[in-house]
C-alpha cells in the first residue's frame, strides 16, 4: 500500500514538471518568434512541443485516473481524517510545483537581467553591481535566504 501510494506521488511530480517544463518551452518559443518576427525559424519545433504537451497531457489524465485506484484503495486502509490529509497532499503538491518553478523562473530572469544591466555599464565601473548589498554573483542565494 505505501508502496503504490509513493509511486503515484513520485510520477504525480514527474508529470507536473514535465507539463511545466514544456508549457515553459512553448512560450519561450512563442516569445523569441514574436521578438524576432520570424515565421520561419522554429514551426517545427513549436509543433513538436504542442505535441509533446497534448502526450503530457494525456499522460495527466492516465495519472488522474491511477490517483482514483489509489485513492479507493487507501479508503479501505486510512482513517477518514488520514484520507482528508491524502487528498489534501494530492491537491496541493501540484501548486506547489507550479509555485517554485514560477519562483526559479523569476530567480533566473533576474539574474539574466542584472547580468545584462552589469555588462551594459561603462567600462570603468568594474565593480560588480549592487542590489541592496548583494552583488550579482550572490543574487540567488539572496532569494534563496527568503
Amino acid at each position: 500500500m505505501s508502496l503504490t501510494c509513493l509511486l503515484f506521488a513520485g510520477d504525480l511530480e514527474r508529470i507536473v514538471n514535465l507539463l511545466l517544463s514544456l508549457c515553459s518551452r512553448l512560450s519561450r518559443i512563442d516569445r523569441s518568434l514574436l521578438a524576432l518576427q520570424r515565421d520561419g525559424l522554429s514551426p517545427e519545433e513549436r509543433s513538436l512541443l504542442l505535441r509533446q504537451t497534448e502526450d503530457a497531457r494525456e499522460l495527466k489524465e492516465n495519472l488522474d485516473r491511477r490517483q482514483r485506484v489509489v485513492h479507493a484503495i487507501l479508503s479501505s486502509y486510512l482513517s477518514e481524517p488520514q484520507l482528508q490529509d491524502y487528498r489534501h497532499f494530492v491537491s496541493t503538491k501540484p501548486s506547489l510545483l507550479i509555485r517554485q518553478r514560477h519562483l526559479d523562473d523569476l530567480i533566473r530572469r533576474g539574474e539574466e537581467q542584472l547580468t545584462r544591466l552589469a555588462e551594459s555599464l561603462p567600462a570603468e565601473r568594474s565593480k560588480p553591481l549592487q542590489l541592496r548589498g548583494c552583488n550579482v554573483l550572490t543574487f540567488g542565494s539572496f532569494i534563496e535566504t527568503f
